[in-house]
């Protein structure tokens, strides 16, 4: 199994853009997906999370500028992020409880993308 996260870059502050956080491999159910995020020298944060019925929970720093939603079909997550500010300038990661073909559960985490909110 593994988790692929994309769609990191430099953006201007004010600006967005969308993470995607694909599943992959023998994978029976995915179940929870959250976004974490570590900027330099700071301790990994939550930045939201998705239940497997769609319910959705934020950082407080994030309210109401971030939105988490998922694609069961295509074993997606998505962060869409608007009004960037300098502070979101962090590796951004993606995690999932993922219940796999042989009946296991497990956590799984992407690789990480590079957010950077700078003008």
């Amino acid at each position: 199994v593994q988790l692929q996260a994309s769609g990191g870059g430099t953006v201007q502050p004010g600006g967005s853009l969308r993470l995607s956080c694909v599943a992959s491999g023998s994978i029976f159910r995915l179940n929870h997906m959250r976004w974490y995020r570590q900027a330099p020298g700071k301790q990994r944060e939550l930045v939201a999370i998705i239940t497997s019925t769609g319910g959705t929970n934020y950082g407080d720093s994030v309210k109401g500028r971030f939105t988490i939603s998922r694609d069961n079909a295509k074993k997606t997550g998505y962060l869409q992020m608007n009004n960037l500010k300098p502070d979101d300038t962090a590796i951004y990661y993606c995690n999932a409880e993922i219940v796999t073909t042989d009946l296991r559960t497990a956590d799984y985490w992407g690789q990480g993308t590079l957010v950077t909110v700078s003008s």
